[in-house]
């Protein structure tokens, strides 16, 4: 466990993420306190990486729930392999024995999802449990996912409660595309991951892209900036930029031409309106 936050910028750092020193401090405080840490920021700007990457610098296993609109109970916590119960039915009718209704559910057909998982894990170090795009999930999931992380437990009927020996260590990512409830919010630390500014973007080209030569990877990060500052659908964050580069680079690209942006637009423009858009602002020499 890192002593301290500039011990786990550093992990961070050896693992190729570079992050700032507010991130360094709200993970390490989240390591400290026990508490969720809720990242939010714009498509791209590394909240999914940054749970990842912990997960590698702790050598804990991520486990991740991917949330969407309509996410259950049985999805996030735990569901019944109904199939082989069907199966266990049809077994027992052929042998001419009796089958009662706790027999089919039992551990045996206990299906761990991503929670209950975290909750029964029982290895040395404590799993990392990222609550993916937790504003594209219900109200009613929220509900669900205070219960059981206020708690660090999850009851399953059939069989009883199963508490935590090691509560997971728990970082949910928000794009924000809606607000979440005060309650969840209140339980939670948390950081704001703003886009990165210019020099910082070169320095994860350079790690990320090393094919690049210098004079692209500095022109490029500038102009990835000049086009998040245009007003289109979809900005591109970091993940793009990296995409574009490495595009550019695999092109054979060692300055920023209007050949190569044109070519590898793609990387970076993900709306045929963005594109126009783009392509409008470089022909009137806007973008540099």
């Amino acid at each position: 466990m890192p002593a301290s936050a500039e011990e786990l910028r550093r992990r961070f750092d050896e693992h190729g993420y570079l992050a700032d020193d507010g991130m360094a401090t709200a993970v390490f405080l989240t390591l400290r306190l026990g508490l969720p840490l809720l990242l939010e920021g714009e498509p791209g700007v590394g909240k999914t990486a940054a749970a990842r990457v912990l997960a590698e610098v702790l050598d804990a296993p991520l486990v991740r729930l991917q949330c969407y609109e309509g996410l259950t109970a049985n999805e996030a916590l735990y569901d019944w392999n109904h199939q082989r119960q069907l199966l266990a039915i049809r077994v027992a009718e052929a042998r001419h024995q009796p089958l009662a209704e706790a027999d089919l559910f039992s551990e045996e057909f206990l299906v761990e999802r991503p929670i209950l998982r975290c909750i029964r894990y029982d290895g040395p170090r404590p799993p990392v449990l990222l609550i993916d795009e937790v504003d594209r999930a219900d109200d009613e999931f929220e509900a669900l996912l205070l219960e059981a992380l206020g708690e660090g437990s999850v009851t399953v009927p059939e069989l009883g409660t199963f508490t935590a020996r090691q509560p997971p260590i728990v970082v949910l990512t928000s794009n924000r595309s809606r607000e979440l409830h005060d309650a969840l919010r209140r339980r939670c630390l948390y950081h704001w991951l703003d886009y990165p500014e210019a020099t910082r973007v070169v320095a994860i080209l350079r790690r990320t892209t090393p094919a690049a030569g210098e004079p692209l990877l500095e022109s490029a990060a500038q102009f990835v900036g000049r086009v998040r500052a245009l007003d289109l659908d979809k900005p591109p964050g970091v993940a793009e930029a990296i995409n574009w580069v490495a595009a550019l680079a695999e092109l054979g690209a060692t300055e920023l031409t209007r050949e190569g942006v044109v070519a590898t637009l793609g990387a970076l423009a993900k709306t045929p309106d963005d594109r126009d858009h783009v392509l409008a602002q470089l022909d009137a020499r806007a973008l540099g």
